[in-house]
């Protein structure tokens, strides 16, 4: 290394060191993205958990009570997912509209009633009824306008930020799930309904007023916190393409293609993975135990993708090999199902689903900004969910006439490899043009 060079290190060593120094003396305050981080990663765990992860606790107590079929019961999650879907363009353009603040505070409190109303649960068609309404208004707590809001805090960090939020969803069910469990065993089926409500607005409704901000300037802050060097500069306002302008691009299209494929077959497997395990002679404890241990080292994975795809210039580069991993890992169940072919399982498995929520957010954000981000991202949703809704059903079918999931893990080790086709056939596309991004992202 020259001396250029060894001094340029230096330099950077010392301006790090230098701004650790004046954040812990008080010197510098600590950017209002990484506050406002902190707190949607309690209300991203808490949301997931009392909701997405907390829904298999419930299967066996409902059969118990009514006499309900798994099918009957378990149909409810496909229903729901559709409902959500369908309103997914609706609760995006509310938030680019209103803000994220307002639509997370009215959310909440509307999925707090919706939880009362399932503690009132006497029929099948109620059963199916207020879960759908609690998804819709879930879509509106926690998951769409918390990716929205990070969005707009972070633009050099934004990986990192988005997996940050990510285990936030992994917490969920690593962490608040035992907790449902416990209250679902005390008080019983619709004693945890209602408990679900009140911890929605116990945890809710302070961090929406007291710490969610709309946007930078509303912090009195400039994204990624930097100070320009005009201190009399305004402050900046978000830009990127509309609506309808984005879904005019080629581009647009052949993401959401290789998008919808890459969860199809992602959230199909997670709707099925355990009576996958029963399926070929495992016990329902360890196959619950290697769940638990892909939601543990997701953590890890996603925060780790984080990290790396900050440093990354293609997002659809990095889309075409978590899909790769994702085809790696099943193809791996396909051919064994030993110790050691769980191990590989999991090590593919967790890299491939680690990166997978956060896609949408980083290549929508780099490819048309973040100024209506929330309204085009809802319009990817109502995409995805034809997969979503689809997906588990089909392979409920399939398993149903042939016996075993040989040909599921094939159509999903399918849908995994064309995805990974159109993600690579994406990172070749041009990038859309638009004001302030004027070469393409």
């Amino acid at each position: 290394m020259n001396d250029g060079a060894q001094t340029a290190t230096a330099d950077r060593r010392s301006g790090r060191m230098a701004g650790v120094f004046d954040v812990l003396t008080g010197r510098r305050k600590v950017y209002y993205g990484w506050w406002l981080l902190a707190g949607a990663v309690v209300a991203m765990a808490v949301g997931s958990g009392v909701s997405f992860w907390s829904l298999t606790l419930y299967v066996e107590p409902l059969e118990r009570e009514f006499g309900w079929s798994r099918a009957e019961v378990t149909g409810a999650i496909s229903v729901s997912v559709g409902a959500a879907g369908l309103f997914g363009p609706l609760v995006g353009r509310w938030i680019d509209i209103r803000g994220p603040r307002t639509v997370i505070l009215i959310g909440a409190v509307l999925t707090a009633a919706s939880y009362l109303l399932m503690s009132t649960t006497s029929n099948l068609w109620q059963w199916y009824l207020y879960s759908s309404i609690n998804s819709v208004f879930r879509t509106m707590m926690f998951f769409l306008p918390f990716q929205a809001l990070i969005s707009r805090f972070f633009d050099r960090k934004r990986g990192l930020a988005l997996g940050i939020l990510g285990t936030g969803f992994s917490l969920g069910g690593f962490l608040i799930v035992p907790l449902m469990a416990q209250l679902i065993d005390r008080f019983d089926w619709n004693g945890s309904f209602l408990g679900s409500g009140i911890i929605i607005i116990a945890i809710f409704m302070p961090i929406g007023f007291l710490l969610v901000k709309n946007t930078p300037a509303d912090a009195g802050t400039f994204i990624d916190g930097d100070i320009p060097l005009d201190r009399t500069a305004p402050l900046a306002t978000a830009t990127g393409m509309r609506l309808g302008e984005a879904v005019r691009t080629p581009f647009f299209w052949v993401v959401a293609l290789a998008v919808t494929l890459f969860f199809y077959g992602m959230f199909g497997w997670l709707v099925h993975q355990v009576p996958f395990y029963e399926s070929v002679g495992m016990s329902t404890a360890t196959g619950s135990l290697i769940v638990a241990m892909g939601a543990g080292l997701g953590i890890f994975t996603r925060l780790g993708f984080g990290i790396v795809v900050d440093r990354v210039a293609s997002i659809e580069l990095a889309g075409m090999v978590l899909a790769a991993c994702l085809f790696g890992a099943l193809g791996t169940l396909w051919l064994s199902t030993g110790p050691v072919a769980v191990g590989i399982f999991l090590a593919f498995w967790v890299v491939g689903a680690g990166g997978g929520p956060m896609l949408e957010a980083l290549i929508l954000t780099r490819a048309f900004g973040v100024a209506h981000f929330a309204t085009i991202f809802g319009v990817f949703i109502v995409v995805e969910t034809l997969g979503q809704v689809t997906s588990p059903v089909l392979a409920g079918y399939l398993y149903d006439r042939t016996g075993s999931y040989d040909v599921v893990l094939t159509m999903w080790m399918t849908t995994f490899c064309v995805a990974s086709a159109l993600f690579f056939v994406a990172s070749r596309m041009p990038r859309p043009q638009w004001a302030g991004n004027p070469r393409g992202g």
